[in-house]
């Protein structure tokens, strides 16, 4: 077993989220397959979760499941994306873990982070190996510099970050990195799943 990873795990664990490690991205998409059933699920936009094909997997035994990389177009993203607040069920990735047991999001349109911390009964935290810093600061500075600017190239973004590789602290209209979150402990009244995978996974 991957030595941080543990170390990773038992330190969420300890902040009081439910936690499972997987070897393989395949182990953990057939966890959350069989975890899974009867229920309206939403989906964070999520890479991670694209590239465990977890959308195609749940919306053949869940009578709804939302994604907004389903969407064609921005206002298309953006209409999906609000659809998922009814959801029973919200899967999301994390932008960086901490060995100390944070976990951290940024988003700029704000459906991932609002969602990942109000409204459903259950969210799923779905997170590769990649992910993992050793202390928050650095899963912050993570947060900011690898995932933000991946995240507006991907998006079609023209921010400076962009053409920098790195945070710019920009105040250009396409800024994706407008709210972080930083979870401690699971929301009261809402249960937190941790899923973590020993291989690299997402941005």
């Amino acid at each position: 077993m991957n030595e941080v990873l543990e170390r990773t795990a038992e330190a969420i664990r300890r902040n009081g989220f439910e936690v499972h490690v997987f070897d393989t991205a395949a182990q953990a998409a057939d966890f959350l397959d069989a975890e899974i059933d009867g229920k309206f699920v939403g989906l964070g936009d999520s890479m991670t979760l694209g590239a465990m094909g977890l959308y195609e997997r749940l919306l053949a035994h869940n009578p709804k499941v939302l994604d907004p990389q389903q969407g064609k177009d921005h206002p298309e993203f953006d209409a999906i994306a609000d659809a998922c607040w009814n959801a029973e069920v919200f899967l999301t990735s994390v932008n960086a873990l901490a060995e100390t047991g944070e976990m951290v999001n940024i988003d700029g349109h704000g459906n991932r982070v609002a969602q990942s911390i109000h409204g459903h009964q259950k969210v799923y935290f779905v997170a590769g190996r990649n992910k993992i810093e050793p202390t928050l600061e650095r899963a912050v500075w993570r947060a900011r510099n690898i995932a933000a600017p991946a995240n507006a190239k991907r998006h079609g973004f023209t921010t400076p970050c962009v053409a920098a590789g790195h945070c710019c602290d920009c105040s250009h209209p396409d800024r994706i990195c407008n709210a972080l979150v930083v979870y401690l402990h699971p929301m009261m009244a809402m249960e937190g799943v941790v899923v973590l995978i020993d291989e690299d996974m997402g941005l």
